[in-house]
């Protein structure tokens, strides 16, 4: 999360992007790196190189990524003199990761690159391959000696880390031998949400809340990322991992993490990431008889998705007819420290939810005496602070205040701070921060080796039993509905449900 004192860096950079026909680079990758060009985040000296075994030149491979931009960047269609000025740093190298010769031309590349820099320049080498390939490029990269240099040589790598505690130790084992741990960028989209990082300035930056932010205060927090999508064209992928690897391991421990760490003694990128580390150290392991109790599951079957119908899970391509594998997760955890003990973290995630939304919910303790009479507070809820991540963009405080008349009747009313409301301009896309951090050298955003081993350990206990016992009920929710029954009885029992902020379009 840098805090640059003006925009741009001198350091010249060059990106070698392995993957770079694939999705990721022409959606997300390009498109980020396009924009920060546009608005001056971009170093003087830099060329993107992308690599693959499409035989493009670079001019063909620069026509294919201008469909791209015109199709994905925020900023819209390219201007022409804009796009010929960055385009003209973009080159693409024919490559078989397993080929000597690829290495050795990514060489000469920078060397050649150094020479007109003047100086010798940063290495970003973003690996947008699947997993399997991590080993096998890590392992050149240092065999042809082009990341020997701590200072200047950095590592992408995107989710998963690993597909449980043993792969994740494995693989932190395999890069750890060949880059330091401040090489190595494990990226998390999640963490560059404009609303995500601003938890760490909501709660840090203003003295009202650190005093009520912990368990004399608060009742319970819920974390809630649905997804409307189903597993679309990843069926074969997802039925290997599940929400609770696609999700929960990752992004929802992330904003659990920020919700519950101790304020950090310095924004310093491991004091913050220390922290984070702490909390997961902190949580309460799953004994086996706590599992059932704790942590419920649930598979979609077909349904009508805004007038349409559509498949259930186990009808999806690539996915086993008979499968065993949760498209739906909620767990209720405990952190075990001073200043949670006690408290209900409720987390769930699913897809072919009724809603696409990412929201966490502080709910604050009631009262300790009602002094208004029954009439008065038909409406009554207890204090809640809802950040909302996705489909919008928004911190709101719910209140309880007199509703105008001359009666006194309270009811619930919402002090909101929303970003289109407050600020004008475009919001950057999450890459867009991640790839400016990884240029600057600030790893506060992304996984620290620890941290990734100490999640899959919280969470192994959960998926080592699922996976040893088949459910009998699947599929156990519609497409369209808000998950499982068992997920509301989970949190019903505390006398808790889960929240929902209505969408501009629906009914409170």
């Amino acid at each position: 999360m840098s805090v640059p004192a003006g925009k741009g860096h001198s350091q010249p950079t060059i990106f070698f992007i392995f993957g770079g026909t694939g999705d990721l680079t022409s959606r997300k990758l390009i498109p980020a790196l396009y924009n920060l060009f546009l608005d001056g985040w971009m170093p003087k000296n830099f060329a993107i190189v992308a690599m693959g075994r499409t035989e493009f030149t670079d001019e063909q491979f620069r026509n294919e990524l201008l469909k791209d931009i015109n199709q994905f960047s925020r900023s819209g269609k390219a201007k022409k003199e804009k796009w010929d000025v960055f385009s003209d740093r973009v080159y693409f190298q024919v490559s078989d990761i397993k080929d000597a010769k690829t290495y050795k031309e990514q060489g000469e590349r920078i060397a050649k690159f150094t020479a007109e820099a003047g100086e010798e320049p940063n290495v970003i080498y973003y690996l947008a391959v699947a997993p399997r390939f991590f080993a096998t490029i890590a392992e050149n990269l240092s065999k042809h000696n082009l990341a020997a240099n701590p200072d200047k040589a950095r590592l992408v790598i995107e989710k998963p880390f690993g597909h449980d505690l043993e792969s994740a130790k494995e693989l932190n084992k395999l890069l750890g031998g060949i880059f330091s741990e401040r090489q190595i960028y494990r990226i998390d989209h999640y963490l560059g949400k404009e609303t995500v990082q601003n938890i760490l300035a909501f709660r840090f930056a203003n003295s009202i809340l650190e005093p009520i932010w912990n368990r004399n205060y608060i009742d319970h927090v819920q974390i809630s990322v649905t997804e409307q999508l189903g597993v679309g064209d990843r069926g074969g992928y997802y039925d290997e991992s599940g929400a609770m690897r696609d999700m929960v391991q990752n992004h929802i421990l992330q904003l659990l993490c920020l919700v519950a760490m101790e304020p950090p003694v310095s924004f310093e990128a491991d004091e913050v990431r220390n922290r984070k580390v702490d909390v997961l150290n902190s949580m309460r392991k799953f004994a086996p008889e706590d599992i059932q109790k704790n942590a419920v599951r649930g598979q979609y079957s077909k349904g009508w998705m805004e007038g349409k119908e559509v498949p259930g899970y186990r009808e999806e391509p690539g996915v086993n007819p008979e499968s065993n594998t949760e498209t739906f997760a909620a767990v209720k955890f405990f952190i075990d420290n001073w200043r949670w003990h006690g408290i209900p973290f409720y987390l769930r995630t699913g897809k072919r939810m009724h809603q696409s939304s990412s929201v966490i919910t502080i709910q604050f303790k009631d009262v300790p005496h009602l002094i208004f009479p029954a009439g008065a507070t038909e409406g009554w809820q207890q204090n809640r602070l809802i950040i909302s991540i996705q489909p919008e963009m928004s911190i709101r405080l719910q209140v309880q205040a007199k509703r105008p008349g001359l009666d006194m009747i309270l009811n619930p009313v919402d002090m909101v701070f929303d970003y289109k409301g407050t600020y004008t301009g475009d919001t950057p896309e999450a890459y867009e921060t991640l790839l400016l951090d990884t240029m600057q050298g600030d790893q506060t955003l992304f996984m620290r080796g620890d941290q990734v081993e100490a999640a899959w350990d919280l969470l192994m206990p959960i998926l080592n039993a699922w996976a040893a016992k088949k459910s009998l009920s699947f599929p156990n929710y519609s497409a369209d509905s808000w998950g499982p029954e068992v997920a509301e009885a989970l949190i019903a029992k505390d006398g808790f449900h889960w929240f929902t902020l209505p969408l501009k379009n629906e009914k409170k």
